[in-house]
C-alpha cells in the first residue's frame, strides 16, 4: 500500500504552499500580536509561563494586530515559535521530495494536494531560537551522550531524524545504505541502532540478521522504523532481531525506545515481550 504521512500545509512568505510533517509540530498557536515583544534584536512572546523566541519564515512580516499564526516546536522544556502568514490544511500524503531545495530551510518540493509545496526543514530554524538548541546537552561532559548510528536511504528521514536525535542528547551518526551502516559499526562503538525498512539493497530484516550473526555486534540493540508498522512486520522484525519496532513519524515513541534501548542492559527486549 501507499504509506502516507500526515503533514502540515501552511504559508509563509509566499503563495505557494509549504509543508512540514505533523509529527514534527508540537502545537498550532494563533497568538495575540500585541503580545509580541521585541527584545534584544529578536521578537519573543510570553507563552506558558516563560519567553518563547520567534523566527520569522523568510518573506514573512509579524503581525502587528489581530492574531499571529505559529507553529510551535518544543523539545526538552524549551520551545520556538516559527511565524507563518496562514495554516491552511493538516493532509494524509504519500511524501515524496522530488526536487532538491533551492533556499535554505526548504529540504525539497512535493506535490501535495496536487500543489508544488516546498518541504521545509525543520532542523535549520531551530537553532535560529537557540544556538545552542543541538549542541547544548552534548556539551555537558557526562556519560550518558549515547550514540547512535541511523541507517536510511531517505536523505529526508536522515535530515529530519538527526536533528531530533541530537535534540534529546545522542550523538548521531547516519548511513544512506546498510553496507555503509555495516562498515560504520565494524569501524566505530555504537550504543544502538536505528534502522529503516524499506531499504533498496538490502532491507532493514537483512541488515539486522547480519548485525546478529556478527560476533562482535550480536548484542547491538537495533530499533526499526517504519512507515508502516503492522503485527506482521513486528514478528517478522522479532525474528531478524529487533529490539523495537517503531513508526517513523512517532517521534515520542522513538525517543521512549531509545531510551529504554541504552538505559544499561535493555534486558528481555520490547519485541519478545510483545510475542511472549
Amino acid at each position: 500500500g501507499e504509506q502516507t504521512t500526515s503533514l502540515l500545509v501552511f504559508r509563509a512568505g509566499s503563495s505557494q504552499p509549504k509543508a512540514v510533517p505533523l509529527g514534527l509540530v508540537t502545537r498550532l498557536e494563533e497568538l495575540p500580536a500585541d503580545k509580541i515583544e521585541f527584545s534584544n534584536g529578536r521578537y519573543m512572546v510570553q507563552y506558558r509561563e516563560q519567553l518563547m523566541p520567534l523566527v520569522a519564515m523568510e518573506g514573512v512580516t509579524i503581525a502587528s494586530q489581530g492574531a499571529q499564526p505559529i507553529l510551535v516546536f518544543a523539545d526538552d522544556g524549551r520551545a520556538m515559535g516559527l511565524v507563518v502568514d496562514e495554516i491552511i490544511d493538516i493532509v494524509e500524503e504519500r511524501l515524496n521530495i522530488e526536487v532538491g531545495g533551492s533556499g535554505s530551510g526548504i529540504l525539497g518540493s512535493a506535490v501535495i494536494k496536487g500543489q508544488a509545496t516546498e518541504v521545509i526543514d525543520v532542523g535549520h530554524f531551530l537553532p535560529m531560537a537557540f544556538a545552542d538548541w543541538f549542541t547544548r546537552k552534548e556539551m555537558k561532559p557526562s556519560l550518558h551522550s549515547q550514540s547512535v548510528l541511523l541507517v536510511d536511504d531517505s536523505a529526508f528521514f536522515r535530515n529530519m531524524l538527526a536533528p531530533v536525535l541530537k535534540a534529546a542528547g545522542y550523538r548521531v551518526r547516519t548511513a544512506p545504505t546498510a553496507q555503509e551502516g555495516l562498515a560504520a559499526l565494524r569501524a566505530q562503538s555504537f550504543d544502538v541502532v536505528l534502522t529503516d525498512i524499506e531499504m533498496p539493497d538490502m532491507n532493514g530484516f537483512e541488515f539486522a540478521e547480519l548485525i546478529r550473526s556478527d560476533n562482535n555486534l550480536g548484542s547491538m540493540p537495533i530499533i526499526g522504523l517504519s512507515a508502516l508498522v503492522s503485527p506482521a512486520a513486528i514478528e517478522r522484525g522479532r525474528q531478524a532481531g529487533f529490539h523495537d519496532y517503531v513508526a517513523k513519524f512517532d517521534r515520542p515513541g522513538l525517543i521512549a525506545a531509545l531510551k529504554e534501548q541504552t538505559a544499561g542492559a535493555a534486558g528481555a527486549s520490547e519485541l519478545s515481550r510483545a510475542a511472549a
